[in-house]
């Protein structure tokens, strides 16, 4: 839907041009587009300041429809996301206003602390996110989305980034994919049901994938992960997607947390912490969607993604706190609470992919805490790891992507807080404060020396009101993180 074209504003009929305005610095060098921001600065409520917009129809001495400026705010200030949000401005506006198309003058990077690459590319990741609406469920389809953006440039700038539109739409793609699986309702999406789907568009795109049952995962003594599990009608499911090339440098490999519904079990939820349970899934989604888009990316390093997939639900057969499992690893686990699931999966899952494909760096995303939305709020996920380096790493990629990650430390004098009298270890500590420390130090103890990370994304995978690019509901949090990072390997 993205086209890069060299656009005459003079000659050329133009139905919806969009017009970024920089409140106190010029940032177009096309004189054409510089006049009709001089006109819209004419009107009193324009000023180009972060969330003004104003539409002129039939601007006087032009063939445009009608022109749209949106303020970006101070210079010192605009950044990538800020080009990603007017994008989404943009095409939010284009959607509410029933248009099919939307052209974008893109502004000129000489005045700017970025290059033309970084400003295309926001504008491009702002495009195709801002693009997407979930209204699977309702009987009447009120907004499309835009059949087509044009992204105006030089004829050098369409040579130099038509391949960069298709890498954006990629990533950007499998983001999408990721919102749409965390949105959609439990109902329709328990293990078995969710595995299909991570299966049928991981095939679609050439990849290896595998679903094991509830019978493999007894064989292969899974006891975490088939505890949690057993409260639920719906059987756990198992999820491996690869993507292996020819002469793989490395091996990366994902893991994420798909607890398809989360009731917390006998320890049930209350009433305002249960009703969006249906996105504690959004981990395996995320690295569902990263895989889709790596098939398109094709790194030179193999990565696998893993995705324990469960429904945890109270009932008569649902393990109950007091509790010993036997994990995967053959450590012993009393369950302190049953609403600490997250954590009994991933153990399972990670402890076996280390196993079978020996990974380079491994590092699972999870909705695990409700402590790190605390400490770290809605928009910023944690990172705890056991290598500084690559803790730097995935920070330095969420602050290119603008999916933020905040590092958190691992102090081993929290290892205590997990003792336990009856089993090696409990799913719960002992204390109420530092919940996300302590469940990161419980999947630790399961990783052995493999480099490992492990990002808390309770709070960024869901919003319950729009922004400027992502509608409410599953964010899609992670993808482009990950491909980001997996970028600069």
């Amino acid at each position: 839907m993205i086209e890069i074209k060299a656009v005459n504003l003079k000659r050329s009929k133009v139905e919806t041009l969009v017009v970024p305005v920089c409140e106190d610095q010029d940032i177009h060098t096309d004189a054409f587009v510089a006049s009709l921001i001089d006109m819209a600065r004419g009107y009193e409520e324009f000023n180009g300041e972060r969330g003004d917009a104003l539409t002129l129809f039939q601007p006087v001495g032009t063939q445009i429809v009608r022109a749209v400026f949106f303020g970006l705010g101070k210079a010192e200030k605009i950044n990538g996301e800020s080009f990603r949000s007017v994008a989404g401005r943009a095409v939010s506006f284009g959607i509410k206003t029933g248009l099919t198309a939307l052209t974008i003058a893109t502004p000129s990077a000489a005045n700017l602390t970025m290059n033309a690459q970084t400003i295309f590319k926001a504008l491009m990741e702002g495009v195709v996110l801002g693009n997407h609406i979930f209204d699977r469920y309702k009987e009447k389809k009120e907004r499309k989305p835009l059949k087509k953006v044009v992204l105006m440039a030089t004829a050098a700038q369409k040579k130099a980034y038509t391949g960069l539109a298709k890498t954006v739409t990629a990533v950007c793609g499998g983001s999408v994919s990721a919102r749409e699986w965390v949105s959609t309702p439990s109902n329709d999406k328990r293990p078995d049901a969710f595995a299909q789907m991570i299966q049928e568009a991981s095939k679609s795109v050439g990849l290896k994938t595998t679903i094991m049952d509830e019978r493999w995962l007894e064989k292969q003594q899974f006891g975490a992960m088939l505890a949690v599990g057993q409260g639920s009608s719906a059987s756990p499911r198992l999820v491996t997607v690869e993507y292996a090339p020819k002469g793989a440098r490395q091996t990366v490999v994902l893991v994420g947390k798909g607890v398809t519904f989360d009731s917390g079990g006998i320890n049930l939820k209350p009433s305002g912490s249960i009703e969006n349970m249906k996105m504690d899934m959004s981990g395996a989604a995320a690295v569902a969607g990263t895989m889709l888009a790596v098939s398109q990316l094709k790194p030179d390093v193999k990565v696998v993604g893993v995705m324990p997939l469960v429904e945890n639900m109270p009932s008569g057969t649902a393990i109950r706190p007091g509790d010993v499992v036997r994990s995967y690893a053959g450590k012993t686990v009393e369950i302190g609470n049953t609403d600490a699931e997250g954590r009994l999966i991933l153990i399972d899952a990670m402890a076996w992919a280390i196993k079978k494909y020996k990974p380079d760096t491994m590092i699972d995303l999870a909705t695990l805490t409700g402590a790190c939305m605390i400490a770290l709020g809605e928009k910023i996920a944690g990172v705890f790891s056991n290598d500084q380096h690559l803790a730097e790493s995935i920070v330095a990629s969420g602050e290119e992507t603008h999916e933020r990650c905040w590092p958190l430390p691992l102090p081993e004098d929290y290892q205590e807080l997990l003792k336990n009298d009856f089993a090696d270890l409990s799913n719960m500590s002992s204390i109420r404060y530092g919940g996300a420390i302590t469940a990161a130090l419980f999947l630790s103890e399961f990783v052995g020396d493999t480099r490992w990370a492990h990002i808390d994304i309770a709070g960024p995978a869901w919003i319950k009101k729009a922004s400027d690019y992502c509608g409410a509901g599953g964010t899609g949090f992670g993808v482009r993180l990950l491909c980001d990072w997996i970028g600069r390997l």
